[in-house]
């Protein structure tokens, strides 16, 4: 029995054994002291990595590198940096037909599983803040689609917002989740049957000229349906409303069965989040429209139905301002106002834009929406990255949108590298597009395809995701030239 007080030598530190050893002991511990003390000498243990919610990358500030698995000089932390933003850019830019009036119902899982650890502090919390930050950016994106937020939650799905506009009454409405009062916490089990009924409910009434989506945050590994969820399943498919999950465990049989079935057999839209950054990324990702397809065949030969893509007509005011001098009552509220804008119908005065007249049911929007909503149909062309030797070719020294100051090429005229002896480096500029594994540039520098002109990391960033416009094609345009004859690097439509 004395030696199995030797195996929990790794449960605790060395000082603390040191510290146990000082005092009454045993026969053979006293004898082994001078043993046990030169142990105690031995360096402490390597701490424990940082997990992945850690993102060690991105705390580390100066340039440093890694060796690779081949012990050769691997990617430095900046390096990795700007691969991880240059993730999100890499992305099919080829001109489709889109929805760019979209009606999406956002459904969270408020189950027990969402208490889980693996992200921090837990799934519940970080769900909330990342949903938050994913509202505001999709009604940025998209500034004439509508929202509304459902919840799963003991057994059943409860309505957190209405569908609506309002990018702030559905942030009001999910941070009130969290509150003391009021709050929702997370307990039992989801259903996704009674989720895809309420959403079904919830867009059975919206507009045939917009798309019907359900996006599903789901962390659970069960569902506790009250009937058959084939059946629903089946209506959501008759009603073209299209499901993509986020998932947060393991891949479940009846997700994808769900995702395939209402997205003509893609499967592509169901995606599990293995970190928070993940869960970040995927929820961004949903903030571009999908492609309008056609009816599936099986669903053509039962009912025949006019195909998805056909063009509508429909019909929207464009309100001005109006300030006035007497108190007066919003159509949308019922609050007194001194501004708002008026219908170009009914002449009922809302508060804000866009919003559907509460009198008359038009839509009404300004022109700068519908222009915030027309890099979806022409998004701006991915740029390519630049090697050393491009670089040499060009002269460039500062990027061409922020004149921060680029790095010097090297000096010596080193051997060309593997990715230019590939021709994936655009020592001569290319048409075809990358692929989705795009690396970080070696030169630190991205060029448009269209003016050559030279950028950063941040300006790529800014212009493909904010922007929606190359800096260096919008100032070599010239006045007497009509906007319409310039390119400005957006992929042209082809028959």
């Amino acid at each position: 029995m004395a030696d199995s007080d030797y195996d929990f030598e790794g449960e605790g530190s060395d000082d603390e054994y040191i510290g146990t050893r000082s005092g009454p002991s045993t026969t053979r511990a006293q004898s082994t002291a001078p043993g046990k003390r030169r142990k105690a000498e031995v360096p402490a243990k390597e701490p424990p990595k940082r997990q992945a919610w850690e993102t060690e990358d991105s705390r580390t500030v100066a340039k440093t590198t890694q060796l690779a698995e081949d012990d050769t000089m691997g990617l430095s932390v900046q390096e990795r940096e700007e691969e991880r933003k240059r993730k999100r850019l890499r992305k099919d830019t080829k001109p489709f037909q889109r929805g760019i009036i979209r009606h999406v119902v956002l459904v969270l899982d408020l189950s027990e599983a969402m208490m889980e650890k693996d992200m921090r502090p837990n799934r519940f919390i970080t769900m909330i803040n990342y949903t938050q930050d994913y509202i505001r950016e999709f009604f940025e994106q998209n500034p004439i689609s509508q929202m509304s937020v459902l919840g799963m939650h003991d057994g059943v799905c409860i309505r957190v917002s209405e569908l609506s506009g309002n990018p702030a009454e559905h942030v009001a409405a999910i941070q009130g989740l969290r509150s003391k009062d009021d709050g929702k916490e997370p307990k039992g089990a989801p259903s996704l049957q009674n989720a895809l009924e309420l959403a079904r409910a919830t867009l059975y009434h919206t507009p045939s000229h917009g798309t019907r989506e359900v996006i599903v945050v789901f962390g659970s590994l069960l569902s506790l349906d009250p009937g058959d969820i084939h059946q629903t399943v089946k209506a959501c498919v008759r009603d073209k409303i299209r499901v993509s999950v986020i998932g947060m465990g393991a891949r479940l049989k009846i997700c994808t069965e769900i995702v395939t079935r209402t997205n003509a057999g893609d499967d592509s839209e169901y995606t599990i989040a293995t970190d928070q950054e993940m869960l970040k990324e995927l929820l961004l990702a949903t903030t571009t429209p999908p492609v309008i397809r056609t009816s599936a065949p099986a669903v053509e030969a039962a009912a025949p139905q006019a195909p998805e893509s056909a063009a509508a007509l429909m019909m929207m005011g464009f309100p001005s301002r109006v300030i006035e001098d007497e108190l007066t009552m919003c159509a949308c509220h019922g609050n007194l106002t001194m501004g708002g804008y008026t219908c170009s119908r009914c002449s009922a005065k809302v508060c804000s834009l866009p919003i559907t007249c509460p009198s008359c049911q038009l839509t009404l929007l300004l022109s700068t929406h519908l222009a915030r909503s027309y890099h979806h149909l022409f998004p701006l062309r991915n740029w390519s990255t630049v090697s050393w030797s491009r670089a040499r070719e060009k002269g460039s020294t500062q990027c061409v949108g922020c004149l921060v100051s680029f790095s010097s090429p090297p000096s010596s005229n080193r051997q060309r590298t593997e990715a230019e002896q590939n021709g994936e480096v655009n020592g001569t500029k290319r048409d075809e597009e990358d692929s989705e594994a795009q690396k970080a540039s070696e030169s630190g520098r991205y060029e448009c395809r269209t003016c050559e002109s030279h950028f950063c990391i941040d300006c790529d960033v800014f212009a493909h995701m904010v922007l929606h416009n190359c800096p260096g094609c919008l100032g070599r345009l010239d006045p007497g030239v009509a906007a319409a004859d310039a390119s400005n690097g957006d992929t042209e439509m082809t028959g």
